[in-house]
């Protein structure tokens, strides 16, 4: 093979994958988006918001607690027991794979909780299922990012 005939083949290749990128940016877009979404509806403590997120067979796991499926998360904020105070996410790393989607990222809450402010520093992996063209979350993971 030519020189000639390699670096045609190369731009050949880089041109074909140019695509990506805007999927790419499109896809954090969308998942940027339904964080947002997210974290509102914690500070607003909007159950209904959060229904619509979450998928039927969500589980919950986060640092001291026990694990939560959907019907027992939602119970919680419906109860009022814990008002957030904050909520951001930062750091979103979007994967997409067809109908499944993994986002990752940091989550910085505050939390009032029995007349006490709880501080939270995560680092976090959520799964999304597309049915039609809606995204729901399945899976939500968090630990402690440590000192």
């Amino acid at each position: 093979m030519t020189l000639t005939a390699i670096a045609a083949l190369l731009c050949t290749t880089a041109q074909a994958q140019a695509p990506a990128a805007p999927a790419a940016d499109m896809d954090l877009a969308r998942f940027t988006q339904l964080e947002s979404q997210w974290n509102d509806a914690h500070l607003r403590g909007d159950a209904d918001a959060l229904d619509r997120l979450w998928a039927d067979e969500l589980r919950v796991v986060v640092p001291r607690m026990t694990p939560l499926t959907k019907t027992e998360a939602l119970s919680v904020f419906r109860s009022g027991r814990m008002k957030f105070l904050r909520y951001e996410t930062s750091e979103l790393g979007v994967r997409v794979y067809a109908d499944t989607a993994v986002v990752s990222g940091r989550a910085r809450r505050s939390r009032e909780r029995a007349g006490q402010v709880v501080e939270d520093d995560w680092r976090f992996t959520k799964v999304y299922v597309r049915t039609g063209d809606t995204w729901r979350v399945v899976a939500y993971h968090a630990s402690e990012t440590g000192p």
